[in-house]
């Protein structure tokens, strides 16, 4: 009868561990400020000032932020989009486990080319010429300092 007990301590504190830990680090982090629109918030961590910076200087910032071009223009798919790219940027920056030169992923690639083609639409169907060489056409590929100045 003492185990279920104990077994319900530990579960208990285990848990109460976790969640303050994960409070304070949510807020050390400012995780809050990723929930918002604002470009700052990814030039939080000094990988990303490269890309901030460029950003500021491209043809896009008077008309785009970094949501509009990195996430999916939809609530659910943003907010999946924003939760898995949040794990993975908590876990490589509290690990220190991250290039200074980072890279897009293809999985954020895909989602960058469909807000290219959302806020492009009527210029993409005029010119948009499918399954070359069974590759479709990539606005990046053409297009690739156009967010973020090289």
């Amino acid at each position: 009868m003492r185990y279920p007990y104990l077994l319900g301590i530990f579960l208990g504190v285990s848990s109460g561990s976790l969640a303050g830990l994960g409070a304070f680090t949510f807020i050390y982090a400012r995780g809050y400020s990723y929930a918002a629109n604002n470009p700052t918030a990814c030039a939080n961590c000094h990988v990303m000032r490269q890309h901030y910076d460029t950003w500021a200087r491209s043809s896009h910032h008077n008309v785009a932020v970094c949501n509009d071009c990195h996430t999916p223009h939809n609530l659910v798919g943003k907010l999946w989009i924003k939760g898995v790219n949040g794990y993975h940027h908590s876990a490589a920056f509290t690990t220190g486990r991250y290039p200074d030169n980072i890279r897009i992923k293809p999985r954020n690639a895909a989602v960058t080319e469909a807000a290219c083609r959302h806020c492009h639409e009527d210029f993409v169907a005029a010119v948009d010429v499918t399954r070359r060489h069974g590759d479709e056409l990539s606005c990046a590929r053409c297009h690739s300092t156009v967010g973020h100045l090289q």
